[in-house]
């Protein structure tokens, strides 16, 4: 079984580097591109499970690249970033020098942005493995940078916060597998313009 991670096009936010949680933002005309050259990889494959996270974003990627039919996963939203909803590392760094999300983690926001620690991500994360290790096959996983990072970290299981070993851009697929029965990276982070035609 091979699991195939999305991470969703360009948006606003992600383009300008702010902490994209909980607010749902559609894709830029790049962000379509980049999902749309995703289809080379996704579309006309037969899948044992489609999992996508609830965000417009993630869920435009998913159909531009071809998904067809998917199950919306809320354990699959990005990290609540509670406070830093919508904020660049470099503001929050203005008052918080040195500030890390992987290690300093994030402040309370609102009611719609409370905000949740790296733990519990890898909770949610790991409620998404439980799932896809139940497939027949193949899993597709369309979604964000962060929870994706630490669904890798947790497939390798890495403690969640290792996931801040994994860069993950916009537009990229990655791809978790197995070497000898072990789970293992085969891809990570390549490019949509560096899919196979």
């Amino acid at each position: 079984m091979n699991v195939i991670l999305l991470r969703h096009g360009e948006t606003e936010w992600s383009r300008a580097g702010r902490h994209t949680g909980r607010t749902d933002l559609p894709l830029t005309p790049h962000g379509e591109e980049q999902a749309r050259a995703l289809s080379r990889l996704v579309a006309g494959r037969s899948f044992a499970l489609v999992l996508v996270s609830p965000a417009l974003r993630a869920r435009r990627t998913a159909e531009l690249a071809g998904a067809g039919s998917y199950e919306v996963d809320p354990n699959l939203w990005e990290w609540d970033y509670g406070g830093y909803e919508g904020i660049t590392t470099a503001e929050i760094r203005r008052s918080r020098p040195g500030w890390y999300v992987w290690r300093d983690g994030v402040v309370p926001g609102d009611e719609a942005h409370p905000g949740e620690t790296v733990e519990h991500v890898g909770e949610r994360a790991d409620k998404v493995l439980a799932r896809i290790r139940q497939a027949d096959g193949d899993v597709l996983v369309v979604a964000h940078a962060h929870i994706l990072r630490v669904l890798a970290a947790r497939w390798l299981s890495l403690p969640a916060d290792h996931g801040r070993l994994f860069r993950l851009d916009t537009g990229t697929y990655s791809v978790l597998g197995h070497e000898h029965d072990a789970p293992v990276l085969l891809h990570w982070n390549v490019p949509a313009t560096d899919v196979p035609a």
